[in-house]
């Protein structure tokens, strides 16, 4: 029945793949982007809602540090500079070292106590690098890409571009993601992985024409998955850069599946009725599991690795449709003329062959194997940083590092003293907080810190007149939600941490939190956040991977129609994520936002094969009784179409690894890996065990030869062609 339609309607469907791109294309390519650090931090966590009640407070106070050489820049031009950048509608305020020591001055601050205070935040050590502080509006942090662009383009006017002036912050840092994670960047690797499967599935199939069409196909896929997550009101972030890649590789897996499940039909009256027969459950089966795995990660707190899941899941449906729904119709138009190469057919029978005639070590020794580094679990640990995910040799990093380590950290821990409703004077309120801020100050790795009593001077007049005169000026100078807010109720204090302190900030914010117990302090700022994320990526890494595995398992049970058979089936799945996280436990190498995802995919991935391996198996004992010939059969007529289809799908990963951007690197290296290892669990250890499985047929047990085959009933129309497959084995 499924034959007649596609030799009905194969041309209407092709046809509505075709008319269908161009919007498809034009949809996905207009995907908007957010990188907004704040995405990947947990939503429903306390850290968060403090961050958050911080924020409704003081704002969020992203800044933009600018570093300008003092030695080729005059104080005149860094004033027109800075009164360029204030005027942008991004920002709402730029200061400079002069403009800074005017306010102090005019407080009463003396010139030794400016240059004390400001040297280490707005001037080097060593008077050579100036910092023009910009503090982003609300229209600045709605769009933290273009008011870098626009503050970029002033610099340039004023001949300040390139290797003159230095950018940090926390929108620089944004905006070198969304570049790094936009199109335009990932073009290049996405071509390469183009032409790599270009040429691998030709010299899988051998012709021009039906490659070039099913790689259409992929690009069909690719854009109609995009297209659905921008209808659905989805975003493109860093994580999603790698869901194209996975859409073709999904795509090609199961188009290669069915071609060779074509060309093993090619003596059947019908072969692409029988083709059809033969793939739909395995494919449908690896699918489902491959969506499960994906859809384990929405378990996660962190917005992009949730938003992939939902994303990839979807893609995954997509690359069904294409792969199984649309291959067929091709096939309709241009059936494969050619047959499998002799060579690679018979290396591969001859590898298999003497690996099952010693089943008994090769299980024993895989087992050996994974169960060692199994114990690198033990070890593993995660971590999470913005500046990880920037090129190594890029102007951004090293713009940040070097604005670290002359002027700031731009990073800052926030101290919020409450003086709740108690009845002080604004003198003694200010007082406490600036014996507070010298607490604080006393930690080794803080840098320098900040409040509203850094603008003040260290003695104050006596007037109280005075006084409340050098507030209305401090307050209009800098704004009167800076430093204080609900009146004079709550007071920040923004602390510094050095990198070169030889701690984290996580430390150094525990520390924090001790020194001062007992004070009417809370501290929050992105460094608890990140430590949360952290903390949400490992436990979402396992609790993820284990509710994908068991229902994965669970699937495999059903399908297989025995509890002990879909436990068994599930041990060589477990292959690749305890070689390749194990092996990362042993090394000592944290897992990142991007690696974490990748042990419920590579689990969803992995299960494809062992399906296509199985649903073999199945049918060839179910004939026979005897699982040695079973385990043969099946090896031989899924095994190299596994190692095909696993060949593009890593390849087409690795090619990931060109990317410039950290996380879509190691993502795609850490998928590869773990695709290769896949086979040692497919092609290597579930044979072997199933090979030791007592056969319920006591009369035949011997291994399949050239004489000896035995064959279902829907595969006896095909009988030339399994006995000319199974030559092989001789």
């Amino acid at each position: 029945m499924l034959s007649r339609f596609y030799q009905r309607f194969s041309v209407h469907i092709l046809w509505l793949a075709v008319v269908t791109f161009p919007y498809m294309y034009y949809v996905a390519t207009t995907l908007p982007a957010n990188n907004d650090i704040e995405t990947w931090l947990p939503k429903d966590s306390a850290v968060r809602a403090t961050y958050n009640e911080f924020k409704r407070h003081f704002g969020a106070e992203e800044l933009i540090l600018v570093g300008l050489e003092l030695n080729s820049t005059n104080p005149e031009l860094i004033e027109a500079v800075c009164e360029r950048i204030e005027e942008l509608a991004g920002i709402r305020q730029c200061w400079s070292p002069a403009r800074m020591r005017v306010v102090m001055g005019e407080l009463g601050v003396s010139e030794e106590e400016v240059d004390r205070r400001l040297h280490g935040l707005s001037v080097s050590t060593d008077g050579k690098l100036i910092g023009l502080v910009a503090l982003l509006s609300p229209e600045g942090l709605q769009d933290r890409a273009a008011t870098v662009d626009h503050v970029k383009a002033q610099l340039a006017y004023c001949q300040l571009n390139g290797d003159r002036s230095s950018l940090a912050g926390a929108p620089v840092v944004i905006a070198e993601l969304d570049r790094l994670g936009g199109k335009e960047s990932n073009q290049k690797f996405f071509l390469i992985t183009l032409l790599l499967c270009l040429g691998l599935l030709y010299y899988s199939i051998r012709e021009w024409r039906l490659a070039f069409s099913i790689l259409g196909l992929t690009m069909w896929a690719i854009n109609t998955t995009l297209a659905g997550i921008h209808m659905a009101g989805g975003e493109m972030n860093f994580v999603l850069d790698a869901l194209p890649v996975m859409v073709m590789v999904f795509t090609l897996a199961i188009a290669i599946h069915f071609l060779n499940y074509y060309r093993e039909s090619s003596d059947d009256p019908d072969p692409l009725g029988a083709a059809l027969r033969l793939a739909w459950k395995p494919c449908c089966l690896a699918t489902l599991t491959t969506g499960i795995g994906l859809i384990s990660l929405t378990i996660s707190e962190i917005g992009p690795v949730c938003q992939f899941g939902y994303a990839a899941a979807f893609g995954s449906f997509i690359a069904l449709v294409a792969g199984l729904g649309l291959t067929p119709a091709l096939l309709t138009l241009w059936p494969p003329t050619s047959v499998q190469t002799p060579l690679l057919s018979k290396l591969f029978s001859t590898v298999g062959n003497r690996l099952l005639d010693r089943s008994r070590t090769v299980a024993l020794t895989t087992s050996c194997l994974v169960g060692a580094t199994c114990i690198g679990l033990l070890s593993l640990e995660s971590k999470i940083d913005p500046l990880d995910f920037l090129p190594k040799d890029g102007k951004v990093l090293s713009d940040v590092v070097r604005i670290q380590k002359e002027l700031t950290n731009t990073q800052s821990i926030e101290a919020v003293v409450n003086f709740g409703d108690e009845k002080i004077p604004f003198m003694e309120k200010l007082t406490r907080v600036r014996d507070i801020e010298s607490q604080i100050r006393e930690h080794p790795a803080v840098q320098h810190t900040m409040s509203l009593a850094s603008f003040f001077p260290t003695r104050f007049p006596e007037s109280a007149l005075e006084t409340s005169r050098l507030l209305s000026r401090a307050q209009g100078q800098h704004g009167d939600n800076d430093y204080i807010a609900e009146g004079d109720r709550l007071w920040r204090i923004s602390a510094r941490i050095s990198p070169e302190a030889g701690i984290t900030e996580q430390q150094a914010f525990d520390e924090l939190v001790e020194m001062t117990a007992g004070l009417p302090i809370v501290f929050t700022g992105i460094a608890p956040l990140l430590e949360t994320a952290q903390k949400e990526i490992f436990r979402g890494f396992w609790e993820s991977f284990t509710t994908a595995f068991a229902i994965i398992t669970l699937v495999m049970i059903v399908s297989l129609r025995s509890l002990k058979a879909g436990l068994v089936a599930m041990i060589p799945n477990l292959t690749p994520i305890c070689i390749v996280f194990g092996t990362l436990g042993w090394i000592g190498f944290p897992v990142d936002i991007g690696m974490m995802m990748s042990g419920s995919i590579a689990l969803g991935i992995a299960v494809d094969g062992t399906f296509h391996y199985l649903v073999r198996y199945q049918e060839h004992m179910s004939e026979t009784r005897d699982s040695q010939q079973s385990a043969r059969f099946a090896l031989l007529h899924t095994g190299l179409p596994i190692l095909q289809a696993t060949i593009v799908t890593s390849i087409g990963m690795l090619a990931l690894t060109l990317s410039s951007f950290g996380p879509t690197s190691r993502f795609g290296f850490l998928m590869a890996t773990m695709l290769v290892a896949a086979l040692l669990g497919d092609l290597v250890l579930l044979p072997s065990l199933l090979y030791l499985r007592r056969s319920t047929n006591k009369e035949d047990s011997t291994p399949l030869r050239r004489h000896q085959v035995a064959r279902p009933h829907h595969l006896q129309r095909r009988r030339s062609a399994v006995v000319r497959s199974n030559a092989d084995w001789r």
